[in-house]
Order: structure tokens, then sequence, then C-alpha cells
């Protein structure tokens, strides 16, 4: 590590947390010593969903096993009154039911309907046949909506609203079934026939919402106003409104907001005298009317009355309709905009914080499937964040994952129950995670996935659903984006069992490659950051096992037939190998995998049939984790056994072009040339020449590595002689006035070095080393940092490695008593 790179490293710990730890002068050196070194890679790309739907493209679940994202919704699809029962399940009409005519169509036949006898409402009775006719009327529940009358679209709004003509509203007193206004004489005894009966009462009971809009039909702030006055001059108009309205092509946008405006102001209207909800006596007749406009087509509107459908608390199958009708919106990008306008997102977070998830389970899916499409969107995923919604997600997936109670009280009906909420469950959680997937990406979700303890609730619905690929894959697509930030990384590695569950589920599904691939390069940054987690992944039972299994499987040749994958065969490996040079990090793990043959065996596979050209990445990485194992060099070592075969691989790196690979391998010879057979292998094949040219880089890194190796070679008589022809001490008393007060832990590496290459007695440049070391010997005449942590760590090294070598130095020469400073 260099010293620009641990000054970095030592500034970021600084202002990570005031609750870190000051470290001492002595924990600093002892890092700053150290030579092996944590890798980085990519994050594993994942392209864009093509199209908004339910399932990706790549989904495991079959097609034909799973909701779909593509249907058609209309009027007819909705049911008025909304008292279906909550599973949404349809009856069949009983065949010995009385029929009663309520309607006659084109043909003059009567259209007839089961209807139920209900209760007379106070205050309003009549006698006779009629008023009985009345009251089976307004009972009646009408699953087929009448057509509407075609050549009134194109009159003007004015026109068809007629809110102040008293025998408009007349004749939609009470509406709770719509008729259209026609000439003929049958159509018109009906109308006279149903006005005056008796409307339905409900006594269901909602919070009252608060308006934000008060409806533009006069002031509706009087609490006292009889109810029948607030249904004829507040209600009535808007619904009459809508009446007179036939829906085609030819609407306009103008017509479009109108009705949206009108739409709003009753929803405001009701709210502010808490009549949302299934409080309102007359909702049936609300509803049928709302259902009627969405044949209107217009998305502007379907998602307005949509709101207001919501906010009126129905059940069933019209619950499950409005949240499909959602999704269908949600799912043209183009309809971003209306989402972020509408305060419809607000409806959709408060149905997925209902207590009763299973009796709605398939209305949630399309609910949140809808807020997954839509977080995809930068804009609508901060509005949803600000909304509390990784919370409500995460509250939404613990009762997911708990038992559903059964209602059947046979034993067979019961499991059959039960699998069908838990196969819905699994597709609810399919569309939770996704969308928790899409705002990971906003850097401001952090905070909340924090709070929140996301990472055990994550991990749990990966043990939970560990045989679920889709969800799986989603909770690996969050781990690996999150990870890379270092508060996440600490909050994942302190999640119980994390390690142990990644391990798992890279053995059960080691093909998978989008899965395995994430799955690795959230270990690699863990392992990265955390002692912990490379204590973890090594102590498990089997662990180091199953990585290796996989670097095994995934390096074997490919066939013809998989050379199209071969790219993300190799993204798996670069993230493989870059885990294993993480976990070498630590000693114990370091010293059990360089004495580890399989291990060692693979890797110098590896470097004998990749091509640095065609795979660099993988190439430097392999290269790289030989360097940190080629640290621990006792009996075991496998690394020290096989210096021969390891250098004349490197050998071939440092004639190539490409310098990353070149500072690798130069690494590796700083460790493996303790060894008196590499030094000799070294000098023979005139790799000393190379090392001696990199001191002239001006990246104190590839100097920092070249001295690495330099000093193990000037250990040797024979080999400084050959060293000062080179011009070897002139360079690097270069690099030692360059790149002295930027890298005292460099400084202190070539301070060493030129010890060693003066133990002849002899040292060329003696007087210009001299000049430098009493210049960078004196604190006073120094100039340190401004800021307190980067001073700390240049303090350190310069006081513990610097300065005790290079007084030696000085002393060697026997030169005291005098002070100079070079201009």
């Amino acid at each position: 590590m260099s010293g620009m790179e641990l000054q970095q490293d030592k500034s970021e710990h600084v202002h990570m947390s005031s609750s870190f730890r000051r470290r001492t002068s002595a924990e600093i050196v002892s890092e700053a010593r150290r030579s092996l070194r944590t890798l980085a890679t990519q994050r594993p790309f994942t392209p864009q969903e093509k199209h908004r739907q339910l399932f990706g493209e790549s989904s495991s679940r079959a097609h034909d096993g799973r909701p779909p994202s593509a249907f058609s919704l209309h009027g007819q699809h909705f049911e008025v009154p909304d008292s279906r029962p909550g599973s949404g399940t349809r009856l069949s009409p009983l065949e010995h039911k009385p029929r009663l005519s309520v309607s006659l169509d084109k043909d003059g036949c009567d259209d007839e309907a089961t209807l139920p006898k209900p209760p007379a409402e106070r205050g309003n009775t009549r006698i006779g046949s009629g008023g009985s006719r009345a009251r089976l009327l307004r009972a009646a529940s009408i699953n087929r909506l009448p057509p509407m009358t075609p050549h009134i679209k194109n009159m003007s709004l004015e026109a068809r609203i007629g809110v102040d003509q008293p025998d408009d509203r007349e004749k939609l007193h009470c509406a709770e079934v719509t008729e259209h206004k026609t000439k003929s004489s049958s159509e018109t005894d009906l109308h006279t026939l149903i006005k005056h009966r008796i409307p339905q009462t409900d006594v269901s009971s909602e919070k009252e919402l608060k308006p934000e809009i008060r409806l533009g039909y006069g002031d509706t702030s009087d609490d006292n106003m009889d109810e029948s006055v607030f249904w004829n001059t507040k209600v009535l108009p808007v619904l009459q409104e809508f009446e007179s309205f036939a829906p085609g092509d030819g609407v306009s946008d103008e017509i479009v907001g109108q009705l949206c405006n009108s739409c709003n102001g009753l929803h405001d209207a009701l709210a502010e005298r808490g009549m949302l909800g299934r409080q309102c006596k007359k909702r049936s007749a609300i509803l049928r009317t709302l259902f009627r406009l969405i044949d209107v087509g217009s998305d502007r509107l379907n998602l307005t009355l949509s709101k207001f459908i919501l906010a009126l608390n129905v059940s069933g199958n019209n619950l499950l309709n409005i949240c499909k009708l959602v999704f269908k919106i949600s799912r043209n990008a183009s309809n971003d905009a209306l989402f972020h306008t509408d305060s419809i997102l607000d409806s959709l977070l408060s149905l997925l914080q209902c207590e009763d998830v299973w009796s709605k389970g398939e209305a949630v899916l399309y609910c949140v499937g809808s807020l997954k499409l839509l977080s995809g969107n930068s804009a609508i995923s901060r509005l949803l964040l600000a909304k509390g919604f990784i919370g409500i997600l995460l509250q939404l997936s613990k009762r997911l994952m708990h038992d559903p109670s059964t209602t059947s009280a046979n034993a067979t009906a019961q499991r059959s129950e039960g699998e069908g909420q838990r196969i819905i469950a699994g597709h609810i959680l399919v569309q939770v995670t996704a969308a928790l997937r899409n705002i990971a990406d906003q850097s401001e979700s952090r905070p909340s996935f924090l709070s929140n303890k996301a990472f055990f609730t994550l991990c749990l619905i990966l043990e939970n659903h560990r045989n679920d690929l889709d969800i799986c894959i989603n909770v690996a697509r969050i781990f690996s984006k999150l990870s890379t930030y270092t508060e996440c990384c600490h909050a994942l590695a302190e999640t119980p069992r994390c390690c142990s569950l990644f391990l798992d589920l890279l053995g059960k599904h080691s093909r998978k490659q989008d899965l395995v691939v994430r799955l690795l390069f959230t270990l690699g940054n863990l392992t990265a950051k955390s002692t912990e987690a490379r204590e973890s992944i090594y102590e498990e039972e089997g662990g180091i096992d199953v990585l290796l299994d996989l670097f095994q499987a995934y390096q074997e040749t490919l066939s013809p037939p998989e050379q199209c994958h071969a790219p993300e065969r190799e993204d798996v490996l670069v993230k493989l190998i870059r885990l294993l040079a993480n976990l070498a990090i630590h000693p114990t793990v370091g010293t059990a995998l360089a004495a580890n043959t399989l291990c060692v065996q693979l890797l110098l596979e590896l470097l004998e049939c990749r091509c640095v050209k065609k795979s660099e990445e993988l190439v430097i990485n392999a290269v790289a984790t030989i360097n940190n194992l080629s640290f621990y060099q006792g009996e075991s070592s496998v690394v020290r056994s096989q210096h021969t075969h390891i250098s004349q691989l490197l050998l071939k790196l440092l004639l190539g072009s490409n310098m990353d690979a070149v500072l690798e391998a130069i690494r590796v010879f700083g460790n493996l040339s303790q060894i008196k057979d590499v030094r000799h292998f070294i000098m023979q094949h005139k790799v000393e020449q190379f090392v001696v040219t990199l001191l002239d880089s001006k990246t104190p890194d590839v100097c920092f590595s070249a001295c690495g190796v330099l000093i193990n070679l000037s250990a040797d008589p024979d080999n400084r002689a050959v060293l000062r022809v080179e011009g070897t001490v002139q360079k690097l008393i270069d690099c030692l006035r360059d790149f002295g007060p930027q890298d005292w832990h460099l400084a202190a590496v070539v301070c060493q070095t030129l010890w060693n290459c003066s133990l002849d007695g002899e040292l060329q440049h003696s007087q210009k080393l001299l000049d430098i070391l009493w210049l960078y010997t004196d604190r006073g005449a120094l100039q340190w940092p401004s800021d307190d942590g980067v001073r700390q760590v240049q303090e350190a090294c310069w006081e513990l490695l610097f300065l005790p070598v290079a007084e030696r130095l000085r002393q060697r020469f026997h030169i005291e008593g005098t002070t100079g400073i070079i201009q």
C-alpha cells in the first residue's frame, strides 16, 4: 500500500464516525507495514428490463402459473353494490330465485335480475306495488352496465352537465341505478318509476379523511347541512355530469381535465363530511357512476377514479380490478408524471399497510407491482422514500412470512388454501424485493435501509425463500448495491449468519450465474472491510470448499455451445478470486489458503491458460491473490514450494506491455525474493534491470514495489556490485528526494535499500544523500498537512518507520554536527 493510499484510507476512517477510537502510532505503523492488499472490482451490471411487467423475462416462474401482466378492464368488470365476500369469489345465481324486470332491452324483452327484499328506510314510505318495486330496484346487484347514448358525446360540457336544471336533478334523485334519458316512452316510465325509490343504508364506518381542495359548487363547511340537501346540491350535480357523458375515442384533454377536477372535487366534498370509506349511505350509486367512467379510456381519468374508488374502501373483486387498473397505467413509462403529481401513491401505500394481507393477496400483488415499476423512476423513488416506502415494504414482508390462517374446516382444504396463499405471498415478495432493489439505487435510501434494520429482514426472506430464484436474485442485487458503502457493509457483516446463508445459496444454486456473481461480489465487499466476515467464512463448515468447488466448476474448459456465456463465467471467476485475495488478509485464513494445494493449483492453472490481453482483470486478480498468499511462507506453504513455477509465470507477465500486470508480478517477486533460488532466478534472467528501471516511475506505489525486490537482492554480496553498476543508488536517492515528504513509508524502504547497497563500505553520491537526510530528519523543517487525521498518519510513519533507519544510514558515514537545507 502506498503512502498516498494509506493517507486517503486513514482520512476516511477519521471522518467516518465520531465513535471510532483514535488509533495509536504503533497501530498505524503496523497497518502501514502490511504488504497485503484488498482488491476492488466493478459491481455486476444488470441491464434494465425492456418491458414493464410483473415478472421479468428472466423469471424462473412458469408463464402459465403466474398472474398476468397484460389484461383488459372495462366498467362491466366491476360489481355494484360492493358487497361480495372478501375472497373475491363470484357466487353462482340460484336458478329457483324469482326474477324481476329492471329495464327493457332494445328488443323489448325484460332484462331480469335476482333481487332480495331490503327493509324500508326511515322517513320514506310508499304504499302499493310501486313502492315495493322501487325498494327491490334499489337493492339489485347489477353486473352489466346499460349502454350509453352515443350522440350526446359531441355536445358541450355545459349542455351535458346541466347542474342548475331542477328537472335533471329530479331524474337522478337517489340514483343507485343509472339510467340514460332517451325519447323512448318506456324509459321515461322507468325513470318515473325509480326516481322516488328508497335509498340503501350502509352502516359501515371508516376514518374521516380531510380534503385538500373544495368542490366548486359552494361552501361545504357547514357540518349541520341536511344530508339530503348535501346530496342534492353537492353530489347529485357531479353524478349528473358523469351520467350525461358518453365515452368515445374523441375525448379531448380539456374534457378529461374537467372530469378529473369534478371527480377530485366530489372526493374532497365527501371527505370533508366524513363520508368516504363505507360511511356514505348512497355509496353504491357513486361507485356505479365512477365505474362507468372507466370506459372513457383515459389513463389520467382512470388514475383519478382509482384514487376515489380506493377511498370508498372497495373490497373483493372491485379492489382487485382497481389495483389491476393502476398496474396497467403504471406499465406505460409516459404515465409516470401522472403518479408524481397525483396523491394516489398515498392510497397505494395505505393498502400495503393493511393487517389482513391474505384476504387481499392478489390485489396487494398488483399494488406492489405498480409501485415496483414506478420506483424505477428516480423522481418517484425519491418521493416514495419520503413517504417511508422502505419501512412499509419491510413490514409487509414480515407479515407475509407468517403462516396464513386458514378458514376451511377440512384438513385437505386447509392445506390447499394455505398453499395457494403461500404462492401469492411468494409472488408479492418478488415485487417487494424488486422495488427495494430499485430504491437501493438512490443514495438517499441508505439511512432508511439502516434505520429499518433491512439487512436482517432481507436475510430472513432469503432464508425462508431460498428455493425461489426470483426472490434470491432480487435480494442479492440489493446487497451487491448497498455493500459498496462502508456503513451498509458493516451493518450487513454484523447480521447473524449472513455469510453462512450466502455460502449455502452458492452451493445450492452454483449454476445460476447471475445469482452467484452477486453473492460473491457482496462477500468480497464484506471481506474487504470486515475481519469478522473473513473469520465467519473460514469457520463455516465446508465454506472454503464451496468456494473452491465454484472455482473448479467455472474454470472448466468451455464447450462450443457455452461460448456465448464465457464473459459471464469469467466475471464469476473475477469476483471469486477477489474474494479469496481478501480472505487471505486474515493471518489464519491466509496461512490455510497458502497451504491449500487445490487453491494454489487452480490459480496457477488460470495463469497458464489465460491471456492478460483478453482477460486483464481476471489475470491481475489471480496474481494479486498469489501475492497475498506468498506473504505466508511457512513450511506448509504450497506457494513457497512452487516458487520456480510461479517465477516462470511471472516472467511472462514482465515481458508484456500491461503495466498493471507488471506491477502485480513485481509485488509477488518482492515476497518470493526472500528465497535464495528466486533471487538467483531474477539475476539470471536480468529481471533486476527491469526492476531498477521502475524506480524512474512517477508513481510511489511502483517505486515501493521495486524497492521491495531490490532490498532482498542487495542482501547478497554478489548482487550489490551489479546493482551499483546499473545506477541503482542514484535512482534510489532521486526517489527519496521526490517522494519522501509524501510517503514516509516509501522513504523508509528506500533508506533500507540504500543501507544494503552500502554494506560493502562504498556508496556513490553520498553527500547528496546526506543533505537530503539532514533535511528530512529535522521535524521543524518539514511541512505537515493541515488535516489532523492525515497529519497523525504521516507523523507516525515518519517517527516510527523513517526516522530510525534514516539516522542509522546517516551515522554510517560518521557525519555529525552540521545541518544543511536544500534550497
